[in-house]
């Protein structure tokens, strides 16, 4: 998967869209209504990112929290329940990386981004996360479905486990650390959404593949992320402020949004009120997460396109970074 940032269309300054100079040389932004790009064209190019990657998003994140939970069970002598999310994250870790491939075209992309080891970048380390824990997965299911090695079973568990967090919201650093508007302002608030959407997914997962009697922490985990995961969204949108919170309001975006919050809300409220009782209310709140978990993913890749492809978010980021340096000057 490529990181996301390209360079930028031709663009204009802000005095050329309209801006003036104040006393000291500085750049007055300007007005709403004057925004405006080269030739109507974006200022930023969207990403060229594919479908698959919101899947990745979602995959990645179901695996990364799904290896926590199994070692919690296997400590707490739940095996069904250990069982049902080793081999959630088994079956995330195995996905991810054929996503990733196809997204990328060649396989051979993939391989080269492993010979080398970039600590500033959260695509390298990201990569070698995801490859380090389908490994440590991996063995952790074969010993498990081969009855050999417990003791290496766990380690392998603890390993995936240690590998599961950065899994699970590298891809939140990742987008980011791009220039695209909605992404880049919500540095402090997306790998928290991703956190709890992963959560959510793991344990809906879980709890849906486990008899009711074993299936009780894996669907308070699903209960408990759902409810952060439409709490964290909220903050986001919040912090980001009304202008640039729009994006995650209309259109694609919008839509996924929407869908999200009513599946999660709804998958959450069923888990709570009859999972306890009814396999079949496990299995369809579950469900209900699980889509829930997903759409959200996809609204945070729509609105990252949707702010791309609209001037006013990327002047409007300027305008705010002038004016914040200018306080600070004058404070100062």
């Amino acid at each position: 998967m490529s990181d996301g940032r390209r360079e930028p269309q031709p663009q204009i300054s802000m005095t050329q869209q309209g801006g003036s100079l104040d006393g000291r040389g500085e750049v007055r932004p300007v007005p709403e209504e004057q925004v405006r790009s080269y030739y109507g064209r974006p200022v930023l190019k969207e990403p060229v990112w594919t479908w698959e990657i919101p899947w990745y998003f979602f995959t990645g994140g179901l695996a990364g929290a799904s290896a926590p939970l199994a070692l919690a069970a296997d400590l707490a002598g739940n095996e069904r329940l250990a069982r049902s999310a080793r081999f959630g994250a088994l079956g995330g870790a195995m996905v991810s990386p054929v996503l990733l491939i196809s997204d990328l075209g060649r396989p051979g992309r993939f391989f080269n981004m492993l010979r080398v080891i970039k600590p500033t970048s959260p695509m390298s380390l990201g990569t070698w996360v995801l490859s380090a824990f389908s490994g440590a997965a991996g063995l952790a299911a074969t010993t498990d479905v081969l009855g050999i090695f417990p003791h290496a079973r766990r380690f392998f568990e603890g390993v995936a486990t240690l590998l599961g967090l950065p899994l699970a919201t590298y891809t939140a650093v990742l987008v980011a650390d791009t220039s695209v508007p909605v992404w880049h302002e919500a540095r402090g608030e997306l790998p928290l959404v991703f956190a709890s959407g992963a959560a959510a997914s793991a344990g809906a997962c879980a709890a849906i593949f486990t008899p009711i009697e074993d299936a009780a922490p894996a669907r308070r985990l699903a209960i408990g992320g759902a409810v952060a995961e439409i709490g964290a969204t909220e903050l986001m949108k919040h912090r980001l402020g009304k202008f640039l919170a729009e994006p995650y309001e209309k259109e694609a975006a919008g839509r996924y949004e929407k869908l999200a919050t009513a599946l999660s809300g709804a998958g959450a409220a069923v888990m709570t009120l009859a999972g306890r009782k009814s396999r079949a209310a496990t299995v369809a709140g579950g469900a209900m997460i699980l889509a829930g978990a997903a759409f959200e993913r996809w609204s945070v890749f729509k609105a990252g396109f949707q702010s791309a492809r609209d001037p006013k978010y990327t002047v409007f980021s300027q305008r705010e970074r002038l004016h914040s340096r200018h306080r600070a000057e004058d404070e100062g």
